[in-house]
């Protein structure tokens, strides 16, 4: 008897071990990892000749490499409230610019708002956010009061401020810009050593290769691209430290590592966006189609690549499905939310169809300029394209055989001309009827 009952409760406690585990996987990690105008032909999976990335070409040939995949916008904050969000920049009440430069510094994104954060936290997970927020400075915009429960951050952009923060306090003041990388990298391993026993939420936001471009003193004169190749590379390096404690912690199967750019390269930086024509601010490929990696060893094929049309602001829904989180009755109340969920596609589902069909693109300081739908790319006004020949009031682009928006063929195709203006024109006024402001304090 006394036998049976030790045997019993053995096996209970297998049993309840188990479950525990098969619940533990329902529930992955997520690490979202940016990089700060990084362009699209700037890692060595993407094409570069000269800059070394290793790590992230790795984590490319372990998941999926996605070609046509777009940042929320073409400026650091609109970019990130879209990632966040799962919403485009002007539902949150974004019109233009960025928080301390045609943005108010009083200004930031509403608590009205439901973030990635708040969404996950809702669900068990832990929190962390480390690296560049640029959501808003003052204390009801920060990142522990959108969700994040630690946090280690700069508020605005690497040449706009000089403190590091952490909630409420400043904790470095001045900071040196050479060692951002690092330090975020630090205080994100310790995040994740803290939390392996549980779900997690890791954001890194990373400053480089944000200007000023400058390498720390381990890397400085090490790579064969200058000082922003020198920078691209110990971010490389510092993202292998972030997978390598996975891995030391024994979580990196049940982890789903996300890597993108939250905009296209800076004017005057050596970044490149090759074979694209544009860069940061405009609504041209380049400065809104950028680098993306998911990986994810339990569900996403290894070295897959694909050209389906992506947006930042897919991210959230997908993640929330990946993870087992429902998100419809966490909306009510809040903004829609204007991503589609793409985990069919990542995952290459059989007979799955991918659901999104068109995007809308934003130009860094006047708002809306382009549609995209399928292959075609349309400028409502021609002269947004940066096209001078004057012959045509609009701009038409087949992204398929012209990616560097070259050849306005928009008098070959009047009739998909008028489609999509009369598409681009439903959706902002959906946006329009259906958004809150930016809010101020």
């Amino acid at each position: 008897m006394r036998y049976f009952q030790i045997w019993w409760s053995v096996a209970l406690f297998s049993f309840a071990l188990t479950d525990l585990v098969e619940a533990r996987k329902s529930q992955p990690n997520v690490v979202l990892i940016m990089a700060d105008d990084l362009g699209y032909h700037d890692l060595g999976c993407y094409g570069h000749p000269k800059i070394k990335t290793p790590v992230l070409d790795q984590l490319a040939a372990s998941g999926m490499r996605l070609t046509h995949f777009y940042s929320g916008a073409t400026v650091c904050t609109p970019s990130r409230i879209a990632l966040l969000t799962g919403a485009y920049p002007p539902r949150l009440g974004w019109s233009k610019g960025v928080v301390g430069y045609m943005i108010p510094t009083n200004q930031g994104l509403s608590p009205k708002a439901l973030t990635m954060a708040e969404v996950f936290k809702a669900s068990g997970y832990a929190t962390g956010m480390f690296g560049k927020w640029h959501l808003g400075d003052r204390p009801s915009f920060r990142p522990h009061r959108q969700g994040f429960d630690q946090n280690y951050y700069v508020n605005k952009s690497n040449n706009q401020t000089t403190q590091i923060w952490n909630n409420d306090e400043v904790v470095e003041d001045p900071f040196d810009n050479r060692l951002l990388t690092e330090q975020f990298t630090r205080e994100a391993r310790g995040f994740i050593q803290k939390n392996k026993e549980q779900p997690f939420l890791l954001y890194v936001p990373y400053t480089a290769p944000h200007f000023p471009v400058e390498a720390h003193p381990d890397f400085k004169d090490t790579s064969h691209f200058g000082a922003y190749g020198d920078v691209v590379e110990e971010l490389d390096f510092r993202i292998g430290e972030l997978l390598k404690t996975l891995e030391q912690t024994k979580i990196a199967d049940n982890t789903i590592v996300v890597f993108l750019s939250d905009n296209g390269p800076q004017p005057g930086e050596q970044a490149l966006a090759k074979p694209f024509r544009g860069m940061k601010w405009d609504a041209l490929e380049g400065g809104t189609r950028v680098p993306c990696i998911v990986s994810w060893p339990e569900a996403i094929p290894a070295s897959s690549v694909s050209s389906a049309l992506i947006a930042a602001i897919d991210l959230l829904p997908t993640l929330a499905s990946a993870c087992g989180i429902d998100l419809e009755p966490l909306k009510t109340g809040h903004p829609k939310i204007d991503g589609v969920n793409v985990m069919d596609t990542l995952t290459v589902k059989p007979g799955g169809i991918h659901p999104r069909k068109e995007l809308l693109y934003w130009h860094g300081s006047e708002g809306f300029q382009a549609i995209r739908a399928g292959r075609w790319k349309l400028f409502p006004i021609a002269e947004d394209a940066g096209l001078t020949d004057g012959k045509q009031g609009v701009a038409l682009f087949d992204l398929f055989n012209d990616p560097g928006e070259k050849n306005n063929i928009s008098h070959q195709h009047p009739e998909r001309v008028r489609i999509m203006q009369a598409l681009a024109n439903e959706r902002l006024k959906d946006i329009a009827d259906n958004s809150i402001d930016l809010e101020a304090e």
